[in-house]
């Protein structure tokens, strides 16, 4: 039996309210929020979190053999985003890492490969979704994050049996977007309407038929797609309930694109029983349908997170402005500063488990910690006699910080803290997602994977701590 082993997903702290957009460029204040990677955050760093939730929530019993990405929004071109985050997740030297990318559709494709393959494999799927202001795109977006790890019974616990898949294909013009630029264009909304409904008709009738059931054997329907006059569509047609339907999130999340089909189906393992059937149903460019059934060990299933909790723990309060300075529309005068010099690859080589994974040293004998790692204990002065010592899943307490209004950030000011790890451990490091009002030593923090900055075209990846939240 193959199917998932584990999931996780990730939304970004930060929420932008709808009727914030309409307040300065005018137009029909739409409902509720869409969430915003920060300043720091870009599909690969996303990723990293949703991997992280994943691995985590089976206490890392299980070692993905390959690392597969897809995005919309790639960090990089010529250069293999998921390499960054089988790093960051400190995967076996001999997993594969491979970007799967270029348009949504991408993210189901890698879920197929994944399905049909052998030993457990972590698809990892990330979008930041953008677009001019005013524009539905930007009103209706969302980022965010989503990462399952589909394995068989010999890689770990299924969860969720994978019982059949179905895909349709026609060649259409809905949405493009030409290499370098940033916003999307679309045909007009009737056109790619009268396409997809005898697709999803199609793909849906295949799968159902594949898997030996009916449309009203069918607990849970994850319906996405990134053209909403089709979805809407296609909901008529499936055959059933509104009931079934799983919360889009709509009007607390946005439509995060590539990662949309992993974060819905997140909130519906989130709340699924054994027995329980969900089909994944998924528009673009064609539709694609995946139908699994809920097994016994979802009961013992608890993720480190689910997509409520961290719903539940974002800020709506991030201003228009700011919004439009971080996706880049809107450029501030930057720090009087000299800007940072380009990360060279050599040292970031030869440091990859600190950097990429926060991994420190301890001293063999006498147990010392050490961050970053040394080869020198500070106790005893033992020589090369050091274990790794992996941080990145160990929460702290703040001792003391700072803001630092002078020092060069791509969104002043920056919020240094002197952080206490659990069982030991001292390291000065700088805060992300925190109100400056509201930082106060002895407040709980935990490591997120982010981007300081990126000079000369090279993205410098690196560790920060935000408040525990949720």
């Amino acid at each position: 039996m193959r199917g998932i082993i584990s999931y996780g997903a990730y939304v970004p702290y930060q929420r932008l309210r709808r009727e914030a957009i309409s307040a300065v460029v005018g137009g029909a204040p739409g409902r509720g929020a869409r969430s915003v990677a920060s300043y720091d955050e870009d599909t690969t760093s996303m990723g990293v979190e949703a991997g992280r939730l994943a691995l985590r929530s089976v206490n890392r019993r299980v070692d993905p053999r390959a690392c597969w990405f897809a995005t919309s929004g790639p960090a990089y071109l010529d250069k293999t985003n998921a390499t960054t985050i089988h790093a960051a997740l400190r995967l076996d030297r001999d997993a594969a890492a491979i970007d799967m990318g270029g348009a949504p559709r991408s993210g189901m494709g890698a879920w197929r490969a994944a399905l049909r393959g052998d030993g457990p494999t972590l698809v990892v799927t990330s979008d930041i979704r953008t677009g001019l202001p005013a524009s539905v795109d930007e009103r209706d977006g969302g980022d965010g994050a989503a990462a399952v790890l589909f394995g068989g019974d010999d890689d770990g616990a299924v969860v969720a049996e994978h019982l059949a898949s179905a895909s349709t294909t026609e060649e259409f013009l809905d949405r493009w977007r030409l290499p370098g630029e940033s916003r999307s264009q679309l045909w007009e909304e009737r056109f790619a309407e009268t396409r997809y409904p005898p697709l999803a008709e199609q793909a849906w009738g295949e799968a159902l038929k594949r898997a030996g059931l009916a449309a009203e054997q069918v607990d849970r329907v994850v319906l996405t797609g990134l053209h909403a006059r089709s979805v809407r569509r296609v909901a008529r047609g499936l055959g059933v309930g509104k009931e079934a339907f799983v919360d889009d999130l709509s009007a607390t999340v946005g439509n995060t694109g590539t990662a949309h089909p992993g974060l819905l189906l997140a909130c519906a393992l989130d709340g699924a029983s054994p027995g329980e059937v969900i089909a994944v149903v998924s528009l673009a460019d064609g539709a694609d349908v995946e139908v699994f059934r809920a097994t016994d060990a979802i009961e013992a299933f608890a993720p480190i997170r689910t997509v409520a909790a961290q719903i539940e723990a974002g800020s709506d309060a991030l201003p228009y402005g700011k919004f439009t300075n971080w996706r880049g529309m809107l450029p501030i005068e930057p720090p009087r500063r000299p800007p940072p010099d380009r990360p060279a690859a050599p040292p970031s080589t030869r440091a990859e488990d600190w950097k990429f994974a926060f991994v420190g040293s301890r001293d063999r004998s006498t147990g010392a910690l050490h961050l970053p790692p040394q080869r020198v204990s500070w106790k005893g002065g033992a020589q090369d006699e050091m274990d790794p010592a992996p941080m990145a899943d160990v929460p702290g307490t703040i001792a003391s910080f700072t803001v630092d209004k002078l020092a060069y950030s791509p969104s002043p000011p920056i919020v240094f803290a002197v952080v206490d790890f659990d069982g030991g451990g001292r390291l000065p490091i700088e805060l992300t997602d925190v109100d400056v009002s509201e930082v106060a030593p002895g407040d709980r923090v935990e490591m997120t994977f982010r981007r300081l900055f990126t000079a000369g075209g090279v993205h410098n990846y690196f560790w920060k701590a935000r408040p525990i939240r949720g």
